[in-house]
């Protein structure tokens, strides 16, 4: 294993002492225990907006945190789901006063804690909303999870919640902003090689050279397929069929189109990749608007990729162009 580390044990603290060094005007973190919080929070008057989920997915979470996005963001152990103590004490940072939203990628761990820490809130007398993304189409259930994963769309909703708790919205309408994005969004993945945990020095998974798996999940979880090493088109056809098939896209539908590197693939790829996948969309008559290209939610050094289909009206549209500035997004400011 090859990795710049120090002691795997202390990756993730690490990282956030990195993160507080290099945004100091856009992030404070706490440690003991561990989260991220916009350098201004609370802000007054707005619904705060907090996610979280295990390290090794970066910028997601963490990278998200700032102006426009997240209010706060809790990271776990690599791969591991942080706790509610962590939930619990960011939610408190960032309460200024008009509730606090919880956006839950659905794995079986980051369900169970948020929804304590969720519980511990409001006994404190914080009004939270929890909203559960499930958009992954590969699998029904995998080991992580009861249902659908939580993948790609958990990005974009992040964004358009963020925008809408910017403009003073309440937080019964910043959480349908995010129900309507998890209910519009459909994302699947590939992976071409494994990754490695770094505190289990080895990869999570074994693949052949001439391999490629079709939708893995963003922990290394399996996917629907195992098969041969296909060039770059075929590969987006397989993920693209499944998204197109799911939800009901028609012609005429405006969409954003969401091409993601899973860490270890180069972004010369991912423009290969939107190539195609924007051709397939157009090709069924659908109009992409926006779009988003680059590594956003990643799985270590995992070599493949994810696509996601949002649709898209003039209010998600509005959302999506409102600045935001976070370490890892920020545009219009």
């Amino acid at each position: 294993m090859k990795k710049l580390v120090n002691d795997p044990e202390n990756v993730v603290r690490e990282a956030l002492e990195g993160m507080a060094a290099a945004h100091p005007d856009l992030i404070r973190v706490h440690y003991d225990p561990n989260y991220v919080v916009r350098a201004d929070a609370p802000v007054r008057g707005k619904v705060g907006i907090v996610s979280g989920g295990g390290s090794g997915h970066e910028p997601m979470h963490g990278g998200f945190v700032g102006r426009g996005m997240l209010d706060a963001a809790c990271p776990g152990a690599v791969f591991t789901s942080p706790t509610p103590d962590q939930m619990l004490e960011a939610t408190r940072a960032v309460d200024g006063g008009a509730g606090v939203l919880h956006v839950v990628k659905n794995y079986t761990g980051d369900v169970m804690n948020f929804d304590m820490a969720a519980d511990m809130a409001r006994a404190d007398g914080i009004e939270v909303e929890s909203v559960v993304i499930n958009d992954d189409v590969a699998v029904r259930d995998s080991l992580y999870t009861a249902g659908r994963r939580g993948v790609g769309t958990t990005v974009l909703a992040e964004k358009l919640c963020g925008a809408a708790a910017e403009e003073g919205r309440s937080l019964k309408d910043v959480a349908e902003v995010c129900r309507k994005a998890n209910g519009w969004g459909r994302s699947m993945g590939m992976a071409l090689t494994s990754c490695t945990v770094p505190h289990v020095g080895k990869p999570t998974f074994e693949i052949g050279e001439d391999e490629m798996e079709i939708g893995i999940g963003i922990h290394g979880e399996p996917g629907r397929t195992r098969m041969e090493l296909k060039a770059a088109d075929e590969v987006v056809a397989l993920l693209m069929e499944p998204i197109l098939g799911d939800l009901p896209f028609k012609a005429g539908d405006d969409v954003l189109l969401f091409v993601n590197g899973m860490g270890g693939t180069p972004l010369i790829e991912l423009y290969v990749v939107y190539r195609k996948a924007h051709e397939i969309a157009t090709g069924r008559g659908l109009r992409v608007v926006r779009n988003l290209i680059g590594d956003y939610i990643t799985s270590l050094e995992m070599a493949g990729c994810s696509i996601t289909l949002l649709k898209m009206d003039d209010d998600l549209v509005k959302l999506w162009d409102a600045p935001v500035k976070t370490p890892a997004l920020r545009w219009g400011v």
